[in-house]
């Protein structure tokens, strides 16, 4: 026998105890699994990671490449160096639907453009049908001018037209919209808005803010006609990388009414939607859908007491947030803003308020006393210090912890001392950096000074101490335009304003995701990719934090995720 074989055979025969097997531990399994990235978290220290495992709809874990051995999961995500982050959160825009006698004003490239749709949409209609459509924007046509009621007449002399401006601050009808309407040379300017007029007298078809004085006349939709259209808008947020958005006009009413001037609560008019019909629109494809929040129009004490419900009725889809946007003064798209001091070449013009300080505390206090969070909108500086003096009177009556209470917009600059109080009390904004790539030349052409260059300010409330969250307002909804603007603090056509509001590009996403998340009390959830947060993310084709930033309005969104779920997806990956 063999030396080695006797040598195996001796040692087999001691008592040595058998040796275990060691343990191999399985990999935890996911059901999605993104690697390869650049995943931007958002989280306190702002992290940078490459590997997100995603289970049940939730971040499980959040690593580097090592964590990619860790997990296995149903679908692999390669992003090859694309950025992953949290998707963004609109804390501020109007979701729009599409009548049928609507045209789309927005997507004209001048007066002729907006002329043919009008033309093509009355042919449609027939002679003696209202056209009507939201959106257009002087600084975006050829002409650089407001169409008027005479460029309406002679597209369409047979059909009542009325357009409202983008931000719906103002509207242009034609002569038979102001006909019907009983709007002429004698009428006088409504309460809280103004008629202009041209150097004969006559209107020039633009209302500002009380455009509730023509759109009442305009035939509305059905809930049911006007449901795929809420639907389009909605998808359509998700093609943005928009994963969760506060919806600023929503109605307590069982159907859709006409809500404008001083009995709506606000200046300018609005065909608003119902809480019921979003409602309704979730319950059966939520699932499809961008998280909402909603504010809720002030409907007065009596009705408000009545409805059944307050701030963070709902559930993760669909609740409700503040009494909101509830305008206390107009806006730069009127332009009606309420400041401090006259318009620029608008001697003892300084905008409107849409009702008293009384009624101002009565809308805060009533809404506070039933449980409403509050976020109401003030453009001008006046308007902010009055605001937030509203604020801080029903505070000091009847203290309350946390309550996020904000002021949508935060336009100008206040006074110091309105800061101060704002951040001694726990006052927010929600604000539009986006306002000052879009609205440069009505910004040049109504104020001078520090207020122009100080417009639309981040940096200086920041440093006060006030909780600021960024948002659109519709001036556009892209999120790209907002970040670009509040790092470069320049306009459409390049003026820059005062870089001393400027913020870095961290901060910038941070108030589109985490602290837009925290204004709806929904810190906890959603806002940056942690474990335990729902995995509400985005893949953008460049990164944010790095790419030169003039190609930042060019960064497009590859995919979008909800809940885990690929809900928009531009490369078909």
């Amino acid at each position: 026998m063999k030396p080695a074989r006797m040598l195996a055979i001796a040692l087999a025969a001691l008592p040595f105890p058998a040796l275990p097997l060691l343990a191999m531990e399985a990999p935890a399994v996911a059901d999605l699994l993104f690697i390869n990235g650049k995943v931007i978290t958002v989280d306190k220290d702002f992290s940078i990671r490459s590997t997100v495992a995603v289970k049940d709809g939730k971040i499980a874990a959040v690593g580097g490449p090592e964590l990619a051995k860790d997990w296995q999961a149903a679908r692999t995500i390669d992003l090859k160096g694309r950025t992953l982050m949290p998707g963004f959160i609109d804390a501020h825009l109007h979701m729009k639907g599409l009548s049928h006698r609507s045209i789309e004003p927005d997507k004209a490239g001048s007066i002729a453009e907006l002329g043919a749709m009008i033309i093509a949409k009355a042919n449609e209609l027939g002679p003696g049908e209202w056209v009507a459509g939201t959106g257009w924007d002087e600084a975006l046509l050829a002409e650089k001018r407001n169409p008027t009621r005479a460029d309406l007449d002679r597209i369409a002399p047979k059909n009542p037209v009325l357009l409202v401006r983008a931000g719906a601050h103002s509207a242009v009808a034609n002569s038979l919209a102001l006909k019907i309407a009983g709007i002429d040379a004698r009428t006088p300017d409504p309460e809280g808005g103004l008629i202009e007029r041209g150097p004969d007298g006559q209107p020039t078809g633009i209302i500002r803010e009380r455009t509730d004085l023509v759109l009442k006349y305009v035939p509305a939709d059905s809930p049911a006609q006007m449901r795929p259209s809420y639907v389009r808008a909605l998808k359509d947020l998700l093609r943005l990388g928009i994963t969760s958005y506060m919806e600023a006009w929503t109605t307590i009413d069982d159907e859709p009414v006409d809500r404008g001037g001083i009995a709506g609560g606000g200046g300018n008019a609005v065909r608003g939607h119902t809480f019921k019909q979003l409602a309704a629109i979730y319950a059966d494809e939520g699932e499809t859908l961008p998280r909402g929040t909603l504010y809720i129009m002030y409907p007065g004490a009596e009705r408000l007491r009545k409805f059944p419900h307050h701030t963070g009725f709902g559930d993760d889809r669909l609740k409700l947030g503040p009494i909101g946007e509830s305008a206390y003064d107009g806006g730069f798209t009127g332009p009606t803003a309420r400041t401090s001091k006259d318009y620029k070449g608008q001697s003892g013009f300084r905008g409107t308020t849409f009702m008293s300080e009384s009624a101002l505390n009565e809308m805060v206090a009533t809404s506070a006393s039933l449980g409403w969070q509050l976020g109401i909108h003030a453009i001008g500086d006046e308007a902010i210090d009055t605001v937030a003096k509203a604020y801080h009177t029903a505070l000091t009556a009847s203290p309350k912890q946390d309550h996020r209470w904000f002021i949508s917009h935060f336009t100008m600059l206040p006074t110091e001392q309105t800061m101060k109080t704002m951040a001694s009390d726990g006052i927010w904004t929600t604000a539009q950096p986006n306002f000052t790539y879009n609205l440069e030349g009505r910004y040049l052409s109504v104020l001078d000074g520090e207020r122009l260059d100080h417009i639309n300010p981040m940096a200086t409330p920041i440093a006060q101490g006030v909780n600021v969250v960024m948002s659109s307002d519709n001036l556009p909804i892209g999120p790209m335009v907002g970040l670009y603007s509040a790092i470069t603090r320049k306009g459409m056509n390049g003026h820059q304003f005062a870089l001393s509001e400027a913020i870095s590009r961290e901060d910038a996403i941070r108030l589109y995701t985490a602290k837009a998340a925290a204004v709806a009390f929904d810190e906890a959830k959603k806002g940056t990719i942690e474990p335990g947060k729902f995995a509400d993310l985005i893949v953008l084709d460049k990164d944010p934090l790095t790419v030169p930033v003039e190609l930042l309005l060019q960064t497009k969104v590859d995919q979008t995720y909800v809940d885990g779920k690929l809900v928009w997806n531009r490369t078909g990956d």
